[in-house]
């Protein structure tokens, strides 16, 4: 998908693509492996702090569906997702692509980051496939007060390992537009990202008691039907190359010591 030069939507070859990176093994370096969350990184531009980081974590009494669920459920994000400062939905495409809209902060003194991202899924028994990238649309321009960041692919494959267990794998390659010291990658890898994991895991086993009590038959992800979107057309959106978008040089920024002890990862998943 990164060599797309028009805004598509995926196909099976593309999920296949997909699937096939989050399983492979070459060219990655394990980072971090702890507590049943293992994190490796490639990096692809050092001095830019370019990389693509993939992160797995095995999820005792989670079924796959719910997992799946949690995901797309953009109500119940806005509730775990101590990192959003804002998301919705800006317009479905088909009845498994939609577009959307994410703000979340970076750690400190940072600037925070936005995308307006193409995602799709795709169900393929016990196993699921989230992925987007990155789009233009004229009625979502770069803010002032963010960093207009490009996602060239991210994605979650989720395979079910039995009736209440699953495995989550976590693929990104995210440009942040923007030179980056080099600790922000190291932090990424070794303490948010398994952070960010450990929390999604916690709010899986959460979900079904507060889906009980917010829509509970609500679920346009399964059943199209339900979705409340303005339909988009695919002409509406053009691609979001990194090169059009301003840089930003924070590699010189030192980590805020507020941020730096910013808590510990005993949080195992027991």
């Amino acid at each position: 998908m990164s060599g797309r030069d028009s805004v598509q939507i995926p196909d099976d070859r593309d999920f296949g693509a997909f699937r096939a990176q989050c399983e492979s093994e070459s060219g990655w370096s394990l980072v971090y492996s702890k507590g049943g969350v293992a994190v490796w990184v490639q990096l692809l531009e050092p001095e830019r702090a370019l990389h693509k980081i993939k992160c797995r974590m095995e999820c005792r009494d989670v079924p796959a569906e719910t997992l799946y669920d949690v995901l797309h459920d953009i109500e119940y994000r806005k509730k775990w997702d101590t990192n959003v400062i804002e998301t919705f939905d800006i317009g479905r495409l088909t009845a498994n692509s939609d577009v959307g809209y994410y703000a979340w902060r970076c750690p400190k003194p940072l600037k925070n980051r936005d995308v307006v991202t193409l995602r799709s899924w795709l169900p393929m028994g016990s196993d699921y496939i989230i992925m987007n990238y990155s789009v233009k649309h004229p009625k979502y321009p770069p803010r002032k007060d963010m960093v207009r960041a490009v996602s060239i692919q991210t994605g979650y494959l989720i395979e079910g390992t039995g009736a209440k267990s699953c495995t989550i794998t976590y693929l990104a390659q995210v440009d942040p537009k923007g030179s980056l010291p080099k600790w922000v990658v190291n932090k990424s890898s070794q303490f948010l990202a398994p952070k960010a994991m450990k929390k999604m895991y916690k709010a899986c086993l959460k979900y079904p008691e507060w889906k009980q009590k917010h829509d509970p038959h609500f679920k346009p992800w399964l059943f199209p039907e339900q979705s409340r979107l303005p339909a988009l057309a695919l002409s509406e959106l053009s691609l979001q190359h990194a090169d059009s978008l301003e840089n930003i040089d924070e590699s010189s920024l030192a980590e805020s010591k507020e941020d730096r002890g910013e808590g510990s990862d005993e949080d195992s998943l027991t």
